[in-house]
Order: C-alpha cells, then sequence, then structure tokens
C-alpha cells in the first residue's frame, strides 16, 4: 500500500481581490491592430501602477485586465474609483478609449506564491464580468467589511446574481 502524498499547507490571506477588464479590447485591437493595443495595455497597467502605489499591488496581467490585491477594502474601492476617474481623465485627452469595468471582492483567497487562487478570486474574476465600463461593482461581503470606513462613498444595491459556477447568488453593489 502506498502512503498517500501529503502537499503543503494551502496558505490563506485575508483581503480584496480587484480585477479590471478593458472593455471592447478585441475590436479595438482588430480595428486599431497589435501596437495601439500594446499602447493601451501599457496606458493603462501605468495608470494603475500609480494610483494604487502604497496601497496595493499588480498580481498579474490577465490579457486586456489586471488582478490586483489590497490588504484594506476602503483603499481596494478608493483606489478602483480613483482609477476610474483617471481613466476618464486620460481617455479624453487621448486617442486610446479606457473604458474599464472593475469588480472588487473581499475574502479568503488561497496563495500560492505570488498568486491568489480559489473561490473568492473566481467570485472577483464573475463580478468584473458583470460590471459596466466606468462602474466599480463589488460585493457584499465587500460592503460589510467596510462598514462606515467609507462615508463618501455610496453604495448601491444591485441585487443578488446568479454567476457561473459559482453555487449560490452573489450579492452586489455599485460603488
Amino acid at each position: 500500500m502506498t502512503p498517500a502524498r501529503v502537499g503543503p499547507a494551502v496558505r490563506t490571506v485575508e483581503g480584496t481581490i480587484v480585477f479590471t477588464d478593458l472593455v471592447g479590447f478585441t475590436e479595438f485591437t482588430a480595428l486599431r491592430g497589435d501596437e495601439a493595443a500594446f499602447d493601451l495595455l501599457s496606458l493603462q497597467e501605468s495608470i494603475v501602477r500609480e494610483e494604487i502605489a502604497g496601497r496595493g499591488q499588480i498580481i498579474k496581467e490577465l490579457g486586456d485586465g489586471l488582478m490586483l490585491w489590497f490588504d484594506d477594502p476602503c483603499q481596494a474601492v478608493d483606489a478602483s474609483l480613483c482609477l476610474q476617474e483617471r481613466f476618464d481623465r486620460e481617455s479624453a485627452g487621448t486617442d486610446l478609449p479606457l473604458w474599464v469595468r472593475i469588480g472588487v471582492h473581499y475574502g479568503r483567497p488561497a496563495q500560492r506564491g505570488r498568486d491568489l487562487v480559489g473561490h473568492d478570486v473566481n467570485v472577483a474574476a464573475r463580478i468584473v464580468d458583470l460590471a459596466a465600463p466606468g462602474e466599480v461593482l463589488t460585493s457584499e461581503a465587500t460592503v460589510r467589511r467596510i462598514g462606515a470606513g467609507l462615508p463618501h462613498v455610496a453604495f448601491e444595491e444591485v441585487g443578488p446574481v446568479i454567476m457561473k459556477g459559482i453555487p449560490a447568488p452573489v450579492a452586489l453593489y455599485r460603488a
């Protein structure tokens, strides 16, 4: 009888996962070409690095989006709203349309090296898919954790949403 293999213990971290997604990127690339697409991605990443400095970090690039991490959900939502304002300003001054949707979820993802995986990452990824261009959607878990921590931000209930692969509906809020 072969003994069961025991892998390393799963390490979880508590905090906020944020996904960004450039809306219309595939069509933009088809119409404008790879060089313009590269410029748009570089502009998005540059803005994100500037806006989240000292508050969060880029975990990885995902084609036309980014996965971000924040220890503090207040900083995650505040940075996400600042990003949307900055994307609007930058789009106005250039021919590179930064139409970005953002999804935010607070949880306990598993850490695998520098990467984050697991159910809470999947929830955050599904939330960004539901956001409209220029919108920040957050989960109820995020809003509960923030509490009164962002008195200048209003959260509008969108309702419970059924998401592909997520067993229970997730209550969403527009920040």
